[in-house]
């Protein structure tokens, strides 16, 4: 098997939060496929099941103290190397992403922001510390190329949208803290594409041929970009073809 991750040292551990999403457990599967990782800790409100190399943990996003409990179970053998927050909520059963100002709701704007912006936040905050200091590490979280300003044409979205740009600012901000302790470590946000996945599910009708992935490429291409990371681009977001995104 080709190397996943050769800016890792070898026997390097790493943790998915949000490992039944599609993308996550893809992410998952090829991480414990490849021979020079060690461990991969599997996160979901459940906890999956372990086995072989994964082993799987529960933690709920919107509870601190359940992050700060995955954390510390995680941290007890060692080191981690490789941290992916693969969570994300973009709609639900009693709300979507708004088309107009007229929509916003104050409750659902809190919830996407929990889910995605805060949340992740916690989980840094518990596992950052976790990363060596003397050896290569990578802290990435899942964003979207909608939550960058600059490129932004169409509007919209208004929750999803600010929740993912205050989740772009978040990593810039623990890329720089990071830089100081741990020069050798890397936190960036990533940019998937449009995933066969219950997330984009109402939203795939207008994706052009050959755009719409599959979770298993997805996670291959996002590990390729994490692979040909260096600590100089740490701070930033990249898509899955390994471009830079547009603050």
């Amino acid at each position: 098997m080709e190397t996943l991750l050769p800016n890792l040292p070898e026997n390097y551990r790493a943790a998915v939060f949000g490992a039944s999403g599609g993308i996550g457990q893809a992410l998952v599967q090829q991480l414990a496929a490849d021979p020079r990782c060690a461990q991969v800790w599997a996160g979901s409100r459940k906890g999956p099941a372990s086995g072989g190399k994964t082993h799987g943990f529960a933690f709920d996003l919107t509870d601190e103290a359940s992050v700060a409990r995955a954390a510390a179970r995680i941290g007890a053998d060692g080191p981690v190397h490789l941290v992916i927050i693969a969570t994300g909520v973009l709609h639900g059963e009693d709300f979507g992403p708004e088309r107009s100002w007229r929509e916003l709701d104050a409750q659902t704007m809190a919830n996407v922001l929990a889910l995605n912006t805060i949340g992740p936040a916690l989980v840094a905050k518990h596992m950052l510390d976790l990363m060596p200091r003397d050896a290569a590490a990578i802290f990435a979280a899942l964003s979207a190329r909608v939550g960058s300003i600059g490129d932004n044409r169409l509007g919209g979205w208004h929750s999803y949208r600010a929740s993912k740009a205050a989740l772009n600012m978040l990593v810039r901000n623990f890329a720089i803290e990071l830089g100081r302790k741990r020069k050798q470590a890397i936190c960036v946000g990533l940019h998937p594409g449009t995933v066969d996945t219950g997330l984009s599910e109402p939203f795939q009708r207008g994706v052009p041929d050959g755009k719409l992935f599959t979770p298993g490429y997805s996670a291959q291409k996002l590990l390729g970009v994490l692979g040909g990371l260096i600590p100089q681009q740490s701070g930033f977001s990249y898509a899955w073809d390994g471009r830079c995104i547009e603050w």
